[in-house]
């Protein structure tokens, strides 16, 4: 099925929204709360709920991307491009296997966000080899 320009518009605008609300509701949560998932909390998570958290960092891309072509704003420098770029030819489960195996590697380090593991490990990399 297609969605055509104008209902596309309508929903990024509502997924930006419910960005916000979301964003607004964690903050007000407290830092406490919600935690800066790790290694710790990764080596212990099920498949599952691995691949949930790497869905949702793409969603949050996918919308930052949508958003930012909406608005004309988009750059080669804006954040969602750049890992974009960096994770090109990367699929889901390559993404999840890639992190099973440098934490299992490197397990005085589980202390290490994942997003951070993402960006050095995946991201950074890619760069070099997806210009």
């Amino acid at each position: 099925m297609m969605i055509n320009g104008n209902r596309f518009r309508k929903l990024s605008k509502a997924a930006s929204a419910a960005c916000v609300a979301v964003l607004f509701t964690c903050s007000a949560i407290g830092a406490e709360e919600v935690p800066l998932v790790d290694g710790t909390h990764w080596t212990t998570s099920a498949p599952e709920v691995k691949k949930a958290y790497l869905v949702g960092l793409a969603n949050a891309m996918q919308i930052d991307r949508a958003y930012q072509a909406e608005t004309s704003r988009a750059a080669a420098d804006d954040f969602s491009v750049i890992v974009a770029t960096g994770m090109k030819g990367q699929t889901l489960d390559a993404a999840l296997a890639a992190l099973d195996k440098w934490y299992a590697a490197h397990p005085d380090r589980l202390q290490r966000p994942v997003i951070e593991t993402i960006w050095f490990e995946m991201v950074v990399p890619g760069l070099k080899t997806n210009k």
